[in-house]
């Protein structure tokens, strides 16, 4: 319970510190929101007044403790770019509620693909007897991982999209339209982006279950008659797949980060939109 409690400080702590990182860094980059919003209908007189608006004439500590109070309500404040209409700008919270559920989406259908695509390639290429196939697989996955997730994602839109027209480059589909067609768009960005991470996978996977298949614990169930199908499936692989569960946790945070950039390749209004 004490780790725990440590652990949940130490993150809100980290939370903190980060959030007026963050915040201070926007207030001195160059520019003013107020002109921005404005822009050629821009006079002193509306600039003041529109700052005043927003708070921006407060000073900076002042603005920061307003903003996380109003984060302690849920109200993230307003954004400077996205408006509800010509007089009301909207909400940061209403930004991120119709974005974060597309990424969130995305992410999880890549990570579903690199766990089948790396445990079904992991193990067959653990069982694998020829050294060639052995060479074959640890050249096309040391590729994969070589390569970006975006340039994959230009690959698969000119292979699936343009040669095949298994899909509409560019043409996503919300979910509110149609569910089908939603996941049957983010299918392709999340197959762009579990190619590597599955590879890694593959062969974090391998690697474990070569090094199980070589302790005392399989020559003994080796000695008793067991088959190799029930010693890889009832012993090497439930203790090699501990170490690949942790080491998946990383690549969770990866497919995540890595969602903002290919959300751009594939025009997916997802939180990367919002952070260009």
């Amino acid at each position: 319970m004490k780790y725990f409690a440590k652990k949940t400080l130490t993150l809100i702590i980290t939370l903190f510190m980060i959030s007026i990182a963050t915040f201070f860094v926007f207030q001195i980059i160059p520019g003013d929101a107020v002109a921005n919003m404005l822009g050629t209908e821009a006079t002193p007189e509306r600039e003041e007044a529109l700052r005043q608006q927003l708070g921006l004439d407060e000073p900076v500590p002042v603005r920061y403790i307003e903003w996380i109070k109003g984060v302690a309500h849920g109200d993230f404040g307003r954004s400077y770019r996205y408006a509800e209409n010509m007089n009301e700008m909207m909400s940061v919270s209403r930004l991120i509620g119709d974005k974060l559920p597309v990424t969130l989406t995305l992410a999880v259908l890549s990570l579903i693909m690199t766990v089948i695509l790396g445990f079904f390639i992991g193990i067959v290429w653990a069982g694998c007897k020829s050294r060639t196939l052995d060479a074959v697989f640890g050249i096309i996955t040391q590729g994969a991982m070589a390569v970006p997730s975006f340039f994959l994602g230009i690959l698969i839109i000119f292979f699936f999209g343009i040669i095949l027209r298994l899909f509409t480059p560019g043409q996503y589909v919300s979910y509110h339209d149609s569910v089908a067609g939603f996941f049957g768009y983010l299918i392709f960005p999340a197959f762009a982006m579990a190619i590597p991470k599955s590879a890694m996978a593959a062969r974090f996977l391998r690697n474990a279950i070569l090094e199980q298949g070589g302790l005392d614990y399989v020559r003994t169930a080796k000695s008793k008659g067991c088959t190799d199908r029930r010693i890889m499936w009832r012993h090497i692989l439930r203790n090699a797949i501990i170490p690949v569960i942790t080491f998946m946790g990383t690549v969770i945070a990866e497919i995540v980060a890595g969602s903002i950039v290919v959300e751009q390749v594939f025009s997916v209004p997802g939180i990367g939109r919002l952070l260009v």
